[in-house]
């Protein structure tokens, strides 16, 4: 048996690894040849072209009319209420007698405390006839002094006695008049508290009345309106049900506390001349600019977040490409955003993708459109 010839099998190696040689350039040259990718498609965006707003939002909110003084009748003493002479919607004049207290009891304390004066003055006469005759004596020597300083005692009570008697005269005749409850200014009727025949405590409410010389708009506004509202704004108030109708005014009255059901703040609008149809209760709608002109205002689907910050997709028009630019919201709403820093006039933002873009990526824009209002 014939040993395998080990220079034959080096021969052979030497001749396959000069032709892998040769072959491997060939394959790489071939590999360069081959074509690149193709790159991705630009996405396609909705885009509008912003510009600073002409004006302000102009924000309108639904309210009543209210009497600007309406103020509580009450008797100051407490009693039986006998008579009550209006009703809700009856005009009152000054001076005049809105209702009536039972008189028995007032007038019998005026009749003990003019008795009680009487015996008083009675006493300061008999006290004055005697210290008269006491500093006669005196002064002829046929009394002692310590009888003409009793005397002059005697006197200085009885005139201490009438001035309290006369003083409790005063008080039971001014509870007598507190008996009838009487308008201290003209105004209607909006509301009763009591009625004939009820015993009634001092300070009760018997009528309800809204004072003429005066008329208010009164509103509910949110805290986020009251806290944008400009100084001294005017209001432009209408009538509900007949916008013709119209009266203009400016705020005269904020609550400092906000309503603990719906978290609003009572504003009162001091009315200017309101025309006689806006009658007390009537359903107004108050109008005001919110807000300088000047500002940019963009949809609200353009609005997204980096960072925890709101911000838009601003377009390069040169690159077309997009950026992430941070922006300040002043206010906003479910269809719109105005922006108080962050953009200018002139720049594209993407309002339709939003959420499929990154930093730098090219995009094709579908619509561009002015957002100037």
């Amino acid at each position: 048996m014939r040993r395998p010839d080990h220079g034959a099998r080096y021969a052979s190696g030497l001749r396959r690894g000069a032709a892998l040689g040769i072959l491997l350039p060939v394959l790489l040259a071939g590999c360069d040849d081959a074509p690149a990718p193709p790159a991705a498609d630009p996405r396609p965006v909705r885009v509008t072209t912003v510009a600073p707003r002409s004006g302000g939002d102009v924000i309108s909110l639904t309210g009543t009319v209210e009497a600007e003084t309406q103020v509580n009748l009450a008797f100051r003493i407490d009693g039986r209420m006998v008579e009550r002479r209006v009703n809700v919607g009856d005009r009152v004049a000054a001076g005049q007698v809105v209702a009536r207290l039972d008189r028995t009891n007032e007038e019998n304390g005026l009749r003990a405390a003019r008795a009680e004066m009487t015996t008083a003055r009675a006493r300061l006469t008999e006290a004055r006839n005697n210290y008269q005759r006491q500093r006669e004596l005196l002064q002829s020597g046929f009394t002692t002094r310590v009888r003409y300083d009793e005397a002059t005692r005697t006197l200085r009570s009885a005139e201490s006695a009438l001035d309290a008697t006369q003083a409790q005269v005063n008080i039971a005749q001014t509870r007598l008049g507190y008996t009838d409850l009487v308008a201290d200014a003209g105004g209607v009727v909006t509301a009763r508290g009591a009625e004939p025949g009820e015993v009634v405590q001092p300070g009760r409410m018997i009528v309800q009345v809204a004072r003429e010389g005066g008329r208010d708009a009164v509103f509910d506004v949110p805290p986020t309106l009251k806290d944008q509202a400009p100084a001294d704004p005017l209001i432009e108030v209408a009538l509900t049900m007949d916008p013709a109708v119209r009266a203009e005014g400016r705020v005269r009255e904020v609550s400092p506390q906000a309503d603990p059901v719906t978290g609003t703040f009572r504003v009162r609008v001091g009315l200017a001349d309101p025309p006689p149809a806006m009658r007390l209760g009537s359903t107004v709608t108050g109008r005001m600019e919110l807000g300088a002109g000047g500002a940019i205002e963009v949809p609200a689907s353009a609005l997204t977040r980096a960072q925890q910050q709101p911000a838009v997709w601003v377009v390069d028009p040169a690159a077309q490409t997009v950026a992430l630019r941070p922006v300040e919201v002043l206010r906003f709403d479910p269809a719109r955003v105005v922006v108080g820093s962050g953009l200018e006039a002139g720049d594209i933002v993407v309002t339709a993708g939003v959420q499929a873009l990154r930093p730098g990526q090219k995009v094709r824009l579908l619509g561009t459109q002015s957002a100037a209002r």
